[in-house]
């Protein structure tokens, strides 16, 4: 029953994210041009973080994400029975959300699908391996030590926030693989041809920041003093 609950808790954290992230994108746009829609859409991908962690982080984790899942796989915070029903439940959450957005808003909106940067694949990839990793990099430091949990769910949506502020204009912002697939198999075209990139380049993010981070982690290393 517990397993199931932290199931449970990640399906409904990744539908709340996409319905109400890329809901916002949809509603505001999301053109870099327009600085408003682009600031309130970034805004609302932290706030969503920010809602679930002190919600269903007790529960989950809330990592919603699958590269979170794959650090924490990699850092051994999670077992790979889990780390396999957390992508899961999180690609059933995520398309749940595109599914209900696209029956008020239709397909046509894109449903805050993903883009090529300038229709290539390797500055793609670039950006989303480094908006990645910095966002991984930072939830792994802020989760290192219980005393941060008071302030963990803050701190990720702030930086969910900022790398959203950057990556929007170039790929309108991933960092996570069932955020980019839930809306692209609603949306299919074009949309699902490419989001491939979106799933490789945050899993190659994330994996770089746990590895880096299991170097630098400073409570690892006076556990081994």
């Amino acid at each position: 029953m517990e397993s199931l609950r932290k199931y449970v808790a990640e399906i409904i954290g990744t539908f709340v994210l996409v319905f109400f992230g890329c809901g916002t994108a949809v509603a505001v746009g999301c053109d870099a041009s327009l600085g408003s829609g682009y600031i309130l859409t970034a805004i609302a991908f932290g706030l969503v973080i920010v809602a679930m962690a002190y919600s269903i982080g007790n529960v989950s984790g809330c990592h919603i994400n699958p590269a979170v899942s794959l650090a924490m796989l990699i850092n051994k915070k999670l077992d790979l029975k889990d780390f396999l029903l957390y992508i899961c439940s999180q690609t059933v959450g995520a398309t749940g959300g595109a599914a209900l957005l696209w029956a008020f808003v239709g397909s046509e909106s894109g449903l805050g699908t993903n883009g090529l940067y300038e229709n290539d694949v390797v500055k793609s990839l670039g950006i989303e391996i480094i908006l990645t990793f910095v966002f991984v990099i930072a939830i792994l430091g802020v989760t290192s030590k219980v005393e941060n949990g008071a302030v963990a769910g803050l701190v990720i949506g702030l930086t969910l926030t900022l790398v959203h502020i950057l990556g929007i204009a170039f790929t309108g912002t991933s960092v996570n693989p069932a955020r980019s697939l839930g809306p692209a198999i609603i949306v299919g075209g074009d949309a699902l041809s490419c989001v491939w990139v979106f799933i490789v380049g945050p899993f190659m993010g994330a994996a770089l920041a746990a590895i880096i981070y299991r170097f630098l982690d400073p409570v690892k290393k006076e556990a081994k003093k």
